[in-house]
């Protein structure tokens, strides 16, 4: 076993999270922090294709652990992994785009509540 592969069940057995979850977080946190650390928005397309370039180094890691442990690539489990991964970032980056994640987290607009600057006058009578 690789180190890498040691590394992933650590990470596993520290977590207590499935693999399938640590590729779902894996991929949001990618996502995320590449689109602070480069102060991009969430639907540029840089942090996505961060995530891309996370889920397939990742592969082609596992890619050379199955050609020794097992002496074939299991692509199967492959596509599998960068599913998981990519579903999120892709799904919020398209969100992100077409502008209905920005009106999901603004909330109503200010146009929408009723805003005065003076309190109600109350009427009596």
């Amino acid at each position: 076993m690789s180190v890498y592969q040691m590394f992933k069940y650590v990470v596993v057995w520290l977590t207590g999270l499935a693999m399938d979850a640590l590729h779902i977080y894996v991929g949001l946190i990618v996502w995320l922090a590449v689109a602070m650390v480069f102060k991009r928005r969430l639907g540029s397309w840089l942090p996505w294709a961060a995530v891309l370039a996370a889920a397939c180094a990742g592969e082609a890691l596992d890619f050379f652990d199955d050609l020794r442990t097992l002496g074939y690539w299991d692509w199967r489990a492959s596509v599998h992994d960068i599913w998981n991964t990519l579903f999120w970032p892709t799904a919020f980056t398209i969100l992100a785009r077409s502008g209905i994640l920005g009106r999901l987290l603004d909330g109503p607009r200010s146009a929408d509540r009723e805003v005065t600057a003076e309190p109600r006058e109350t009427r009596e009578g």
